[in-house]
């Protein structure tokens, strides 16, 4: 029962942190945003479209699934478990009043289906591209990319090396990008790249709500101390890494698994 209590247990209630940003810059007030769904509503629309879509003829995003499903839970295991313990140690919180409340392991359930829910959204947008844009604008500069990002996200991580989210996901990225550039080829990074630009649409809309954008205040708190304090409006500069982390290392999975189907089709 003691465990089921622990597995099962409620989120701390807001003012139990004490010291973290309630009141970030705004997007845009929106009213019917004060809701103890929003979290759960903002999955819906996330997944809704894309599920919708994922049948269309040139896409076809369904047949994707079974490569791409076990890709997302892998690397889902890792960004839990990260979440799990920078929630214990109160680098970031979560906002009970846009929650519907039973939480796992100190996350609420949201939370958890976060790292489902925007890899599969975000990997539609890959398929998209690579189905409608047949020229890989990006496959020329692709390593001078990488190479940009892994000397700027090391140089970033090293000046906010006492921000343990800032460095920690600029280090890890950066040494994920390195293993990447020596070990993995290079033929679907540009395109990759561009996705992930793309991507930044609906991750300004997504994250904004998140990070109190478009609330009273955010769904996700952050302790100042812990990040750099650069923002995009109200979204934390390291999200948006910690979304390239994510999704690069999904794809990785991913396109390795449709390789391996396609050599044994040979």
């Amino acid at each position: 029962m003691a465990a089921w209590a622990l597995l099962n247990g409620l989120i701390l209630p807001s003012n139990s942190f004490i010291g973290f940003d309630y009141n970030p810059p705004k997007f845009a007030a929106v009213r019917p945003f004060e809701t103890s769904w929003l979290y759960a509503l903002l999955h819906i629309a996330s997944v809704g479209p894309v599920f919708a879509l994922s049948f269309d003829r040139k896409v076809h995003y369904y047949s994707r699934w079974k490569d791409l499903f076990p890709a997302i839970l892998l690397v889902a295991l890792f960004f839990i478990g990260w979440d799990i313990v920078f929630t214990s140690w109160q680098v970031w919180g979560f906002h009970p009043g846009y929650l519907t409340g039973p939480a796992f392991f100190g996350l609420p359930w949201e939370e958890v289906v976060f790292f489902l829910t925007v890899p599969f959204s975000s990997l539609f947008i890959y398929e998209c591209l690579n189905a409608y844009i047949t020229k890989d604008y990006l496959r020329r500069i692709e390593r001078q990319i990488t190479i940009g990002l892994i000397v700027a996200l090391s140089a970033f991580g090293i000046l906010y090396y006492d921000r343990i989210y800032t460095t920690t996901t600029c280090l890890l990225t950066a040494s994920f990008l390195i293993w990447h550039l020596l070990r993995q080829p290079g033929i679907w990074r540009g395109r990759f790249y561009l996705a992930w630009l793309v991507s930044w649409i609906p991750f300004l809309l997504v994250d904004g709500v998140l990070t109190g954008g478009f609330t009273n205040e955010p769904i996700v708190l952050y302790h100042p101390p812990e990040f750099s304090g650069w923002r995009i409006v109200s979204i934390p500069i390291e999200d948006s890494l910690y979304s390239l982390l994510m999704l690069m290392g999904i794809t990785t999975i991913y396109e390795y698994r449709k390789e391996r189907r396609r050599e044994l089709k040979r």
